[in-house]
This record gives structure tokens, C-alpha cells and sequence, in this order.
């Protein structure tokens, strides 16, 4: 494996450094965001590789469930921060909904197809979860904004199933449906093409490593699969409990 280094990652900022230069001169407004989070994705990949390499140290349980429960906290932030009318009701739904999704998929992956030992092994489980629970947050994050948004473009005509004596549920049926629709296409999409149009980064960093391409497809294949549960569990779980907050406790639409 090619080691990378110091200077090498210094070098790769010259990426970057086009984002910023195409942003600004476009005037598209995000070359400071653009820096700002470059620094940030240096400074907390580093600090997670000496917190991991910590924990493989250690391997205990105690402190992978630890790790866990911070990516869940932050993912859970971050989903929510995301909207335009972020409420703590919502921060309780979003990381319930994520909890939910990854922490099943999380047990069937470990339990039945990789069968860790000890279940707790950090090597398997942090990296899987961390993916997993990545793309529970963009799932919760797509379902919150899109039921919000149809809620508020078919207001008129929730209004009026309502006033013909429709359940809040049934007036909403077809917005709750979209905001699923709309936080499973991203991972659909990504199935449909995965291999042709892009080789995922776990399956490129085994090949990296050494790995061989036949492990690495098997390995990338069960990513997958057990992706696409966890952003269908927790993208359902999202938009039919939150649209329980658009409505009074007398069925009324907020």
C-alpha cells in the first residue's frame, strides 16, 4: 500500500483551492464555506483516527458503544439543523428514526453476515455503523424537508380532506409518500450504478489496501444492501411521525 504523506495531503489542497477559485469567480457565495469546511474535515479526521486507533487499542465494548452514541448525536444534529424550522420535537424523531434504522441493520449485518468475534469488534463495527448511520442522516435529513415542503404546497388541499372529515393521516397519505420517495432515490440511484458509474469508497479503499477485488465486491455488496435498509427504515420513520407535528391536538392543520 502507498503511504501518504504529510506533505502529500499538503499538496491535495491544490483541489480545494480550484473549488474556491471556480466559487468565487462565479460569486456562488460558498468559497468561505468551502475553506471553512476543508479545515473542518482535516482537524476531525485526524482527531476520529487517534480516537479509533484508541479504541482498537483498548477493545472494549464500553467504549465502541460510546463511539457510537456520539456519531448518533452528531448525525442527529446535523440532520435536523438542516431544516428551516428546526423544532426539539424533531431532533427527538430524527434520532429516534436513526436509531431505529441503523441499530437494526447494524445487529442483522453483525449478527447474521459478518459475525464479529467479539460482537463488539471495533474494526467491523465502527466503520460499518459510521456508514450505516452517514446515510440515515442524509435519509432523515431529505424526509424532514420534503413532508414540510408538501405539507406546505398542499396545505389547501389537506385543508379541504379535512373539512370532508379525512383523518390527518389520510390528508397527509400522499405528502408522507413523496417525502419517502424522495429519501430513498439518492441510495436507489447509487444501486442502480454502483460498480459501472462508481466504485464505492470501502470496495476502492480494500483494493487500495491490498485486498483482493473479489473480497472487496462481496464486502461492498453487503454495504449495499444494508444501506438501502437503513435509509428505508429511518426515511418511512421520519416523515409518519413528523407529520404528526403539523397538526393540533383537535386535527387541525398548524
Amino acid at each position: 500500500m502507498i503511504q501518504l504523506s504529510w506533505l502529500d495531503l499538503t499538496l491535495a489542497t491544490g483541489l480545494i483551492l480550484i473549488a474556491v477559485g471556480l466559487s468565487h469567480w462565479q460569486r456562488v457565495g460558498l468559497a468561505r464555506d468551502i475553506v471553512v469546511g476543508a479545515v473542518r474535515s482535516v482537524v476531525q479526521l485526524v482527531l476520529v483516527g487517534y480516537v479509533i486507533l484508541y479504541i482498537f487499542e483498548f477493545d472494549r465494548w464500553y467504549f465502541v458503544m460510546g463511539a457510537l452514541g456520539i456519531m448518533v448525536a452528531v448525525a442527529t444534529r446535523t440532520a435536523v439543523r438542516r431544516q428551516d424550522k428546526p423544532t426539539r420535537e424533531l431532533y427527538g424523531i430524527v434520532g429516534a428514526a436513526m436509531l431505529v434504522g441503523s441499530g437494526l441493520t447494524m445487529v442483522y449485518v453483525g449478527s447474521v453476515i459478518v459475525r464479529a468475534d467479539p460482537w463488539y469488534d471495533p474494526r467491523y463495527v465502527i466503520p460499518l455503523f459510521g456508514m450505516i448511520m452517514g446515510n440515515a442522516m442524509n435519509a432523515a435529513a431529505l424526509a424532514a424537508e420534503r413532508l414540510a415542503a408538501e405539507i406546505d404546497a398542499r396545505r389547501a388541499e389537506i385543508e379541504a380532506y379535512l373539512a370532508l372529515g379525512a383523518t390527518p393521516g389520510r390528508a397527509t397519505r400522499d405528502a408522507v409518500r413523496r417525502a419517502i420517495r424522495a429519501s430513498m432515490i439518492p441510495m436507489v440511484n447509487s444501486l442502480m450504478v454502483v460498480g459501472i458509474v462508481a466504485l464505492p469508497g470501502m470496495m476502492t479503499g480494500q483494493i487500495i489496501a491490498g485486498a483482493s477485488p473479489i473480497t472487496a465486491v462481496r464486502y461492498q455488496i453487503v454495504v449495499m444492501f444494508m444501506l438501502m435498509a437503513a435509509v428505508t427504515i429511518t426515511g418511512t420513520i421520519v416523515p409518519v411521525w413528523y407529520r404528526r407535528c403539523f397538526f393540533t391536538a383537535a386535527q387541525q392543520l398548524r
